[in-house]
């Protein structure tokens, strides 16, 4: 189902609300109690009365990610793993030239995910075949960030030139590792903000659209980039790293990795700057960071 606008707007609160009410018509669905809960790479939005999730991407530019994650809910759900499920729509739909998915809530009741949890759904999903007929992209870790350098306006142009250097430089880096593990489906974007505990104890999977076919250690170092920044402590990481059965600090490859995962965190809060100060100063800090390498990294988590 398509409903089209003429011309493209900036991707705010705004805008995705709006998107948010054209989706819920078109679905059937009552939008009266919809809450914003996300505004980041996506915009998500709880309707407590239908218990449904709608997620709005920024653009068709991700149309085969939201593709992509519809097909993944159904292969995790299949193969055993919990995982977020799409509800019964056709999807994606289309709406305001945005991709939008549907997906059931899950209550999250049995409070938060650890790091233990995280290390054991990595560890599951790293040993599940993947179907040939999934066909899975291969990772782009750095996939979005140089677009998001390029459209942004919050930038000088110094700021920009440094940023698609360091870009540029990274993804030269990252092509010349050799990773030890052997690669298989990766998440993509795997912290355990991405996992929900439910009432039952029972550890669910979510934000599935940046799923791919890569290196298991590529998911490893997002923890432990948190880890580097204080955000937890060591004996959890320590756990963690047990828990898998793989420590990617001890890998000599995990610096470019930190790295690009610095670069990522601060084109994607770089998104949101005009949405509220506290957003704006991070950016800001973070960037302080990237053109100081040596600065200690004193990152608030958003």
């Amino acid at each position: 189902m398509t409903v089209f606008q003429s011309a493209a707007v900036p991707f705010t609160s705004q805008e995705a609300q709006a998107t948010l009410q054209e989706a819920c018509k078109a679905a059937g669905l009552a939008s009266e109690d919809a809450r914003l809960i996300r505004l980041g790479e996506n915009a998500l939005f709880v309707l407590a009365a239908e218990r449904v999730v709608v997620r709005i991407a920024r653009s068709l530019d991700v149309l085969d990610d939201a593709r992509k994650e519809v097909a993944v809910s159904a292969w995790l759900h299949e193969a055993g793993l919990p995982a977020a499920r799409t509800t019964h729509h056709a999807q994606p739909l289309v709406v305001r030239d945005k991709p939008v998915t549907l997906w059931h809530f899950i209550d999250n009741g049995g409070g938060a995910a650890t790091l233990t949890d995280l290390a054991e759904v990595l560890r599951a999903l790293h040993r599940l075949p993947v179907p040939e007929d999934l066909a899975l992209p291969q990772l782009d870790i750095l996939g979005r960030v140089s677009e998001r350098i390029s459209s942004t306006n919050v930038l000088s142009d110094e700021e920009r030139h440094f940023l698609l250097r360091k870009y540029q430089q990274l993804r030269k880096a990252y092509e010349a590792l050799h990773f030890p593990l052997a690669a298989c489906a990766v998440h993509g974007d795997a912290h355990s903000d991405n996992l929900i505990k439910t009432t039952a104890s029972t550890i669910v999977l979510i934000d599935l659209e940046r799923f791919a076919f890569g290196p298991p250690e590529t998911d490893l170092a997002v923890t432990a980039l948190e880890h580097s920044l204080g955000w937890g402590t060591r004996a959890e990481y320590d756990q963690f790293a047990e828990r898998y059965g793989f420590d990617v600090l001890e890998w000599e490859g995990y610096p470019v990795l930190r790295d690009i995962n610095e670069l990522k965190m601060t084109t994607w809060l770089m998104q949101n700057v005009d949405e509220d100060e506290a957003i704006a100063r991070e950016f800001r800090n973070r960037l302080f960071c990237l053109q100081n390498p040596d600065a200690p990294r004193q990152w608030r988590a958003f």
